[in-house]
């Protein structure tokens, strides 16, 4: 009996042998456009086909113009090698027969008519001084460490220009998920860059059910993603207390996370229950033996009492919490016997605000214009709510409010001492002299938080952070 082949496996063996040329396949947005330009920035979503398009890009210059120099600047050198050389839609996979020779070792590729292409790391912007190339491709270059300064000297982008300038037309290729950062709108400023959008969306029929399921579940129906679906540059909300550029930079990875000295649980609960009320703020951060705050993750919901105490109490024993925050300016005592009758063994300390919102929020935002707060990994909903709201819009930011109260417990600011922090921090902004007697934030957190401190390594914690 002869052995059947899955249809599936067969066209993919049908294409292997078969390769249909890039240029049949492609969309439009994924073609270089015509002209002379100096840039091409193809800005769009995750997902959307931007490593094919430049990587295609990259071995059709390197063939057609034998013996050229190519650069390859990737974010980290990780990336250059799994995403730009190695990946599933990287150089190598894209020469298919006619690949180039790949020495890791050597950071360079070397096609069989004498071009090269060599694999830089934006986090080392000296390496890129001194080499000449003919061509360039910088992927994900928003995410650049030293994106944020723009186009100055010394960059890894400037470097990478300045060198670009060898042969009759040198030209480069940027593929990144928008950031607004000053090289992003330097970027797309010049008339030397030619521009070409895409989405997530644009390209679903040719990404894996797990990624499809995974970003869209995080990022659709907010407004970051609209940057990171849509591949939208979003500008800063005038009046808000944070930036998408701030949060961005300073968030970590969870490996990257330090032991944590304490872990709370902040709650601002609804004035009720219903499809009119608001949801429930539930956030988990940490305070790292470092000194910094670490937000480990976004649980708000939209339940009965009895529902989202269960949701906070559940959070409290998987991140094993030192304590839940609570705001009780709705309900009083009803939030904290709401919880115990969760958990009777459950610490809850009970807060009532006593200053409008932004005076309390202010001391927070002041902590991470001095990066000391990290998101670990995306929380749209939360970070939607703190890039949006301002004082004037008059609605309640569920989960912005609980990201107050556990990260001014976790930094032991009472509210008047938040206050006065914040106020000094205006006033050194203004060029207005400060006793140097006056304690800065890290002073005025206490190594053990007033007690034994426990010190709980940020391995043990739970490797799901995004929200269920």
């Amino acid at each position: 009996m002869a052995a059947t082949i899955d249809w599936a496996e067969h066209a993919a063996r049908a294409f292997d042998t078969y390769r249909p040329p890039w240029r049949t396949i492609a969309r439009p947005e994924q073609l270089a456009p015509l002209g002379d330009w100096l840039v091409w920035a193809f800005i769009a979503g995750r997902g959307a086909g931007k490593t094919r398009s430049a990587a295609e890009w990259v071995h059709e210059k390197a063939t057609d113009n034998p013996g050229c120099r190519i650069a390859l600047v990737g974010r980290t050198p990780a990336d250059v090698r799994d995403v730009m050389v190695e990946g599933e839609s990287g150089l190598l996979a894209v020469a298919g027969a006619g690949a180039p020779e790949y020495q890791s070792s050597k950071r360079r590729l070397t096609w069989a008519n004498g071009t090269t292409a060599y694999a830089y790391s934006a986090e080392v912007p000296a390496a890129l001084r001194g080499p000449q190339h003919h061509f360039a491709w910088a992927d994900e270059a928003a995410a650049w460490k030293d994106a944020r300064k723009g186009d100055v000297l010394d960059t890894s982008w400037n470097n990478l220009m300045l060198g670009l300038r060898l042969g009759e037309l040198p030209q480069a290729v940027v593929t990144t998920t928008p950031k607004p950062n000053a090289l992003m709108r330097t970027l797309l400023g010049q008339d030397t860059t030619v521009r070409t959008s895409g989405s997530t969306y644009d390209n679903l029929a040719n990404l894996a059910p797990s990624f499809r399921r995974h970003v869209l579940a995080t990022y659709e129906g907010t407004r970051i993603g609209r940057q990171e679906l849509l591949g939208e540059l979003l500008e800063d909300v005038e009046g808000a207390l944070w930036t998408i550029a701030g949060i961005d930079g300073d968030r970590v990875a969870l490996e990257n996370v330090p032991d944590l000295v304490r872990i709370c649980i902040g709650i601002d609960p609804s004035g009720g229950e219903g499809e009119d009320n608001d949801e429930q703020g539930i956030i988990v951060a940490g305070l790292g033996v470092d000194g910094d705050l670490y937000v480990l993750a976004d649980r708000s919901c939209k339940l009965s009492p009895n529902g989202w105490a269960s949701r906070a109490v559940g959070a409290y024993h998987e991140f094993s919490a030192d304590r839940i925050v609570a705001e009780i300016n709705y309900g009083g005592a009803m939030v904290k016997s709401t919880i115990r009758n969760v958990d009777k063994k459950v610490p809850v300390d009970v807060i009532t605000a006593s200053r409008g919102k932004v005076q309390r929020a202010e001391p927070v935002a002041a902590l991470y214009e001095q990066h000391r707060v990290h998101h670990v990994g995306p929380m749209p909903t939360l970070e939607d709510q703190m890039t949006t709201w301002t004082p004037i819009d008059g609605t309640s930011p569920d989960r912005m409010d609980a990201l107050v109260w556990v990260l001014t417990e976790l930094a032991q600011l009472g509210q008047g001492a938040a206050f006065l922090e914040a106020l000094k921090a205006r006033a050194e902004a203004e060029g207005i002299e400060v006793p140097s007697t006056a304690r800065s934030w890290r002073d005025q957190i206490p190594k053990t938080g007033g007690r034994r401190a426990t010190v709980i390594s940020a391995s043990a914690a739970p490797q799901r952070l995004e929200r269920p």
